[in-house]
């Protein structure tokens, strides 16, 4: 989705993800959570509250029983914050909050080595269908398809920065609701905060592809620190 415009937010220390009041240590958060996708990678990417445009985004592996924090980095959210992911619309520049699953990688860039993942490369006639009126709304189209209106998509390869490397985030993805919204991602950082992606340092975003195995069923929860909109609730 298009990267917005918006300045950046105060980030969430990790600090907050593992320490419970008082400063005393407590349960990792993917323990807190009431659903993690059944597998033993996380992505949890968090914001202090809705209005936020930034957080940070931590991967988790599950080893012996327990969550173990494996790396952390800064991340944006959209413009216009979280909002809730079941009745966002789109349009609103806002990051949908919940659980998801990467289907695939994709990337301006070739992948870096050790990506597991499927890894589709941006060619010049890539795009994003967002065009709620086509039958390719919300998926990778190659050409362009003809019921999809070039206003209404995005043409990947425009976005170098961003684009070099992505992973597609499943949000509205398996059975679309038009108007839910399209090509919400996982992707490198540009110039401000995003149009409802989550976006990260290239370095980050690299490790992060090199990291995230699908054999091992790794998801991304997104959500807030408290509230209706908190991570624990997905």
């Amino acid at each position: 989705m298009r990267p917005g415009v918006a300045p950046a937010a105060a980030l969430v220390s990790l600090s907050l993800l593992t320490l419970a009041a008082g400063g005393l240590p407590s349960s990792a958060l993917p323990d807190r959570m009431a659903d993690t996708g059944g597998g033993s990678r996380l992505n949890t990417a968090v914001a202090p509250g809705t209005g936020s445009t930034s957080g940070t985004l931590t991967w988790w592996d599950r080893e012996d029983g327990r969550w173990v924090a494996a790396g952390t980095a800064p991340a944006r959210f959209g413009a216009k914050g979280l909002t809730e992911g079941t009745t966002r619309k789109q349009g609103t520049n806002t990051t949908p909050t919940g659980l998801y699953g990467p289907p695939y990688a994709f990337g301006i860039e070739a992948a870096p080595r050790g990506t597991a993942y499927t890894h589709r490369p941006v060619r010049q006639n890539s795009w994003w269908c967002q065009d709620s009126g086509s039958r390719s709304y919300n998926r990778w189209s190659e050409p362009r398809a003809a019921d999809c209106r070039a206003a209404e998509a995005e043409h990947l390869i425009s976005y170098r920065a961003q684009y070099a490397h992505a992973l597609v985030v499943d949000f509205n993805y398996r059975r679309p609701v038009r108007g839910r919204g399209a090509g919400i991602l996982l992707h490198v950082n540009g110039r401000a905060a995003t149009a409802g992606c989550v976006s990260v340092p290239k370095d980050a975003m690299r490790r992060i592809l090199r990291w995230a195995d699908p054999g091992r069923a790794p998801h991304l929860a997104i959500g807030t620190t408290g509230g209706r909109t908190a991570i624990t609730r997905y």
